[in-house]
C-alpha cells in the first residue's frame, strides 16, 4: 500500500509533467519491439527461400531487410533512452529542489533532530535510486515488454504448441522477480541508513579535523572511518548480488526450456508437423526474446529500490512546519519594542518530558537593555532563540507591543530582529556577501559603514582582496574574533529595533572586547537589546538582569540589587570580578 502511494506521488508531482517524452519514448520502444520481432521473423522466409529453395531474388532483400530492422533498432533504442535519461534528469532536479526547500523552509528543531550527513545521504543515494528506477526499469517496460510481446507473437505464428511450452518460463520469472524485489526493498534501506552514516561520520570529520590532530586520535579515526566504509561495502555489495541473483536462476530455466525444445520440436519435425524454417524462426525468437524476460526480472529490483527510496524522500518533501510563516496574518506593528514572556514552557522534540523553560514570565521594556545570566543549561540561549520563533512555546505566549507573535505574520516579525550568536555562522563567500546577507538590497557602501562600526576594517584591509576575499567554510580563515565582527557588522546592516546578542564578544581579546564593545553601545542604542553574558563585566550597566536557574526565573534586578539579594549573582560575581 505504502509503495502504490509512493508510486502516485512521485507520477502524480514529478513524472505527469514529462508524459509527453515518455509516450515519445514509448513510440521509440514500440519501434524497437517490431524491429527485434521481424529480425526473428526474417529468417523463415530467408531459410525457406534462400537455403531451401535457392530463391535468387530474395537472396539480397532479406539481408537488406535485416539490416534496416537493426539500424531502426538501435537507433530507436538510443533516442528512447536519450529522452528517459532527460526525464529522469528533470526529476531528480525537481525532487532535490523540492527537498532543499523543505530544509530551508523546515522548523530549526526539525533540522536539529537528525544528523545532516543523514539528509546528505536522502538527497544523493535516495533520489539516485528513483532516477535509476525512471531512466532504466520504465524504459525496460515499455521497451522489454513490447519486444517481449512481438517475439511471443512471432513464436505463436511459427508454431502454438512450442510456444505454450515456452511462456511457462515467464510466471516462473516473475516469482523471482517479485521474491528478489522484495528482498531488494529491505537491503535498500539498510544501505542507505549505511550511506547517511558515512556521511555524518564525514561531516564530522571535516568539522573536528583540528581536534583530532590535538588529541592525536589519527589511529582511532582511521579505524572508525574502515567501519563505516565497511558497513557501507557490505550493503552495496548485497544490493549487487541480490541484483545479479536472478541472471543463474533465468540461466538455468532457459537451459531446461532449450533443452524441452529441442527434444519436442525433434518430434514435431520427425512428424512433419514442423518445417525447418518455422523452426529456426521460432528458436530466434525465443533466443532473443530471453534477453526481455531477463530484463524485467531485474525491472522489479530496480522499481523496489526506487520506490524504497521515494518513501524515504516523500516524508521530507511534506515536512509540516509548527512555526506557520502565516502570510496571510497580521503583520507585526512595531512601536516602543516591548517584549512580554508570558507563563512560557518550552521542551524540545526529543525531550518532551523535561522542560528547558518552565512557567517562565519576563518583561523587556523598549528602548533598553536587559540581561540573562545563569550556568549552562538553565535555558538562557532557548529563550533567546524564541522571540524571533526559532522555537514556539509548548504553553504560554510571547508579546511583542502587545501583539502576541505566534498570530503575526513571521516575517514581519524576524524583520526587526537581529541575532548576534556565541556560535557565528559564515558562508563560505566573499567578506561583502557574508556581511550583506543580512540586508541582500543594502549598497557597498552601507556595508563598508557597517563594518567600520563593527570594527571589522583593520582585519578586512589586511586580506590580500579586500572584501572580495574568500573566507572559506564557516570563516575558517580567520581568527574567531574576526568572525565574530563580521556576525556584529550584519547586525548594523539590518538596523534592526531588537538587538539579541548571545555571548557577542565570547571570542574577542579583551583588547578587542573593549573596541567592540563600543560598537555594541552604538548597535544598542535606543532599541530593544537582551543579552547573555557569560562575562559579567560585558552587562553591569543592564536596565535590568534577569538569573535563571533550570529553566526558572530565580532573582531579577539591576547589578546592585542582585549584588545584595541575590546569592546565585553573587557568586557569579565572586568568581569572576572579584578574581580580577
Amino acid at each position: 500500500m505504502i509503495k502504490s502511494k509512493a508510486f502516485r506521488r512521485l507520477y502524480r508531482d514529478y513524472t505527469s509533467n514529462f508524459i509527453g517524452k515518455i509516450f515519445l519514448a514509448a513510440i521509440f520502444s514500440v519501434v524497437v519491439a517490431i524491429s527485434t520481432s521481424a529480425t526473428a521473423w526474417l529468417l523463415d522466409p530467408a531459410i525457406e527461400n534462400i537455403f531451401l529453395n535457392k530463391d535468387q531474388t530474395l537472396i539480397f532483400i532479406i539481408p537488406i531487410a535485416i539490416i534496416i530492422a537493426f539500424c531502426a533498432k538501435g537507433l530507436s533504442l538510443y533516442f528512447a533512452k536519450l529522452i528517459m535519461i532527460n526525464v529522469s534528469e528533470e526529476v531528480k532536479k525537481m525532487i532535490q529542489t523540492d527537498m532543499l526547500s523543505s530544509f530551508i523552509n523546515a522548523d530549526t528543531e526539525v533540522i536539529e533532530n537528525k544528523h545532516s550527513g543523514k539528509y546528505v545521504s536522502n538527497i544523493n543515494f535516495d533520489v539516485d535510486q528513483i532516477t535509476r528506477m525512471l531512466a532504466d526499469a520504465f524504459l525496460s517496460i515499455f521497451k522489454d515488454g513490447l519486444t517481449l510481446i512481438g517475439l511471443l507473437t512471432v513464436m505463436f505464428l511459427q508454431n502454438w504448441k512450442l510456444s505454450l511450452i515456452a511462456i511457462v518460463m515467464i510466471p516462473l520469472a516473475s516469482l523471482t522477480a517479485k521474491i528478489l524485489g522484495k528482498r531488494m526493498s529491505k537491503i535498500s534501506t539498510q544501505a542507505q541508513e549505511k550511506s547517511g552514516d558515512l556521511n555524518r561520520y564525514l561531516i564530522d570529520l571535516f568539522k573536528n579535523h583540528k581536534i583530532i590532530k590535538i588529541f592525536q586520535r589519527e589511529n582511532y579515526e582511521e579505524n572508525r572511518s574502515e567501519i563505516f566504509v565497511k558497513n557501507l561495502k557490505e550493503k552495496s555489495a548485497k544490493i549487487a548480488a541480490v541484483y545479479i541473483r536472478s541472471t543463474p536462476i533465468m540461466e538455468i530455466l532457459t537451459g531446461i526450456m532449450i533443452a524441452i525444445l529441442i527434444f519436442y520440436s525433434g518430434k514435431l519435425i520427425l512428424n512433419e508437423e514442423l518445417a525447418i524454417n518455422n523452426f529456426f524462426s521460432f528458436l530466434a525468437a525465443m533466443m532473443l526474446a530471453y534477453q526481455p524476460v531477463k530484463t524485467l526480472t531485474k525491472v522489479n529490483v530496480a522499481i523496489a529500490q526506487g520506490l524504497a527510496a521515494a518513501d524515504r524522500i516523500i516524508p521530507i518533501i511534506d515536512l509540516k512546519n509548527k512555526i506557520n510563516p502565516n502570510i496571510e496574518s497580521e503583520k507585526l506593528i512595531l512601536s516602543d519594542g516591548n517584549i512580554d514572556f508570558n507563563k512560557v514552557s518550552f521542551a524540545y522534540e526529543k525531550n518532551l518530558d523535561n522542560n528547558v523553560l518552565r512557567d517562565i514570565s519576563l518583561k523587556f521594556p523598549g528602548n533598553t537593555m536587559t540581561a540573562l545570566v545563569g550556568h549552562s543549561g538553565s535555558g538562557k540561549s532557548t529563550l533567546l532563540n524564541m522571540i524571533p520563533r526559532i522555537y514556539s512555546p509548548l504553553s504560554g505566549n510571547i508579546e511583542i507591543d502587545n501583539q502576541d507573535i505566534a498570530i503575526m505574520n513571521l516575517g514581519s516579525i524576524r524583520k526587526e530582529i537581529s541575532i548576534v550568536d556565541q556560535n557565528t555562522t559564515l558562508f563560505d563567500d566573499t567578506v561583502l556577501n557574508n556581511i550583506k546577507y543580512a540586508r541582500p538590497d543594502a549598497s557597498d557602501e552601507e556595508v563598508y559603514e557597517a563594518a567600520k562600526l563593527a570594527m571589522c576594517e583593520d582585519f578586512i584591509n589586511n586580506l590580500e582582496k579586500g572584501y572580495d576575499e574568500m573566507i572559506g567554510e564557516n570563516g575558517v580563515r580567520l581568527s574567531g574574533g574576526e568572525k565574530q565582527r563580521l556576525s556584529i557588522a550584519r547586525a548594523f546592516l539590518k538596523k534592526s529595533k531588537i538587538i539579541l546578542l548571545d555571548e557577542a564578544t565570547s571570542s574577542l581579546d579583551s583588547e578587542t572586547e573593549e573596541k567592540i564593545q563600543k560598537a555594541i553601545d552604538k548597535l544598542t542604542s535606543n532599541k530593544t537589546t537582551i543579552v547573555i553574558a557569560h562575562r559579567l563585566s560585558t552587562i553591569l550597566n543592564s536596565d535590568n538582569i534577569y538569573v535563571l536557574e533550570k529553566g526558572r526565573v530565580v532573582d531579577s534586578g539591576n547589578h546592585e540589587s542582585l549584588l545584595a539579594n541575590s546569592q546565585v549573582y553573587k557568586n557569579f560575581y565572586d568568581r569572576q570580578i572579584k578574581k580580577h
